[in-house]
């Protein structure tokens, strides 16, 4: 009897997604759990397994269509096996296997690796294009992964693991948001989609994402932004005191902490900016869920949220944003862990911009704008000094806050950050 592949449910409020990939193509043997499809959730990837052993009988849905959860993906059975009437094939073998993305090459330090292509390698075995993208993006070498998967195929976790031990990525180059020392500067732009003048450089399904949901934000709300500015000598002080002590526990303190603690604070304060605009009235959400800004570099942007934040220490903090800033770099967020934000913060000072108007983070009432930290001559008491200094802006929804509201919020923000104890 054929086995039904099932669109799954891939967390609680995840009802939906896009195929972005089938791994297998129809005629192709599989095992049970066995990657077969990759399913693209708000921009997160996540491999759908094989139900079971057998043939891929039928293919129903094709790569780009959106699916919602229960719907039949595919049929795998017993070669010849008929399978239910209504489900024929939608896609063909031939389409499968010439649909494989072409990998951008991607800045390198000393002698680059060897880097399949997705698809069957002679010596290394299936390669599925999650292995493929990441291996191109961290110039990995498959040949020195041990593969863990069945019959030794090199699994996405077997690639990260190796990404791990190989090297630490450098603090100064870290993509969480808000870790970015005072006078170190930029030394590298980030890397950029390669295209030739007069071509086209296809969609990708997260930039499609991206561009869908900021035309949406700025259709949907009035944005207004205020800036203020920071002096940030007291956390920049109390950071240098508490590295050591909090790597002793193995979490890395950015400057991130501070300023989503700061934010949770003014939001408890004032609760109106924790909220979203709806026909019946404003929602002031209960929770206090910050959604993070991580550029994922050519890729584009994903924002994992901290739930709860308000119930975190500047240590659990520090450590949730370690936590969800290396796993989006990994590619292995949940669908879960992107929904539900409530706040978004985004630190744009990490490529040197001082300050800046971000899109708000649909229904999300605002979005705090992190900008670089430097040194800056100051006045103080009438006499000049050189502070750690800090733009922070607050682009909010005109429909819920008034710009006196909003600039009550930003000062809180801001007093949090230059009192810090």
């Amino acid at each position: 009897m054929p086995i039904q592949v099932i669109m799954p449910q891939l967390g609680e409020s995840v009802d939906e997604g896009t195929i972005s990939k089938w791994l297998k193509g129809i005629g192709d043997e599989i095992k049970e759990f066995d990657p077969l499809l990759e399913i693209n959730t708000d921009k997160v990837d996540s491999e759908i397994p094989s139900p079971g052993t057998g043939t891929i009988l039928s293919i129903l849905i094709p790569e780009g269509s959106v699916v919602t959860a229960g719907a039949t993906l595919a049929w795998i059975g017993e070669p010849g096996e008929a399978i239910p009437e209504g489900d024929e094939p939608v896609l063909e073998k031939e389409e499968t296997q010439e649909s494989e993305p072409i990998l951008e090459e991607m800045p390198q330090v000393g002698e680059p690796a060897v880097i399949p292509s997705p698809g069957r390698d002679k010596g290394l075995g299936f390669i599925s294009p999650v292995v493929a993208r990441i291996s191109s993006e961290e110039n990995v070498d498959l040949q020195q992964v041990q593969g863990t998967g069945q019959g030794g195929r090199i699994t996405k976790k077997d690639v990260l693991a190796y990404i791990e031990q190989r090297s630490k990525i450098p603090e100064e180059v870290s993509i969480a948001p808000g870790e970015r020392p005072p006078t170190t500067p930029r030394t590298s732009p980030p890397p950029v989609p390669e295209a030739l003048p007069g071509e086209i450089l296809p969609h990708t399904i997260v930039r499609r994402s991206i561009a869908e949901h900021m035309v949406k934000s700025k259709h949907t709300s009035p944005h207004v932004t205020t800036v203020m500015e920071a002096d940030l000598s007291q956390v920049v002080a109390h950071r240098g005191a508490n590295r050591e002590i909090f790597n002793q526990d193995g979490v890395k303190l950015t400057f991130t902490a501070y300023f989503i603690s700061a934010a949770v604070r003014a939001l408890k304060k004032y609760p109106i900016v924790n909220s979203s605009w709806t026909e019946e009235g404003i929602r002031i959400h209960k929770d206090i869920n910050i959604g993070m800004a991580t550029s994922l570099g050519e890729e584009g942007l994903i924002v994992p949220v901290i739930r709860n934040a308000d119930r975190l220490s500047l240590l659990g903090l520090a450590r949730s944003i370690n936590d969800l800033a290396d796993r989006a770099r990994g590619h292995t967020l949940k669908p879960d862990e992107v929904q539900a934000g409530t706040f978004t913060i985004t630190n744009h000072g990490t490529s040197g911009s001082l300050f800046a108007s971000p899109i708000i983070n649909q229904p999300q009432c605002a979005i705090l704008g992190v900008g670089v930290i430097q040194k800056r001559v100051v006045v103080i008491d009438d006499a000049i000094a050189i502070r750690p200094m800090v733009y922070i802006s607050l682009t909010f929804d005109h429909r819920i806050l008034d710009g006196a509201i909003a600039d009550y919020f930003l000062f809180e923000v801001v007093e949090s950050l230059q009192n810090w104890t």
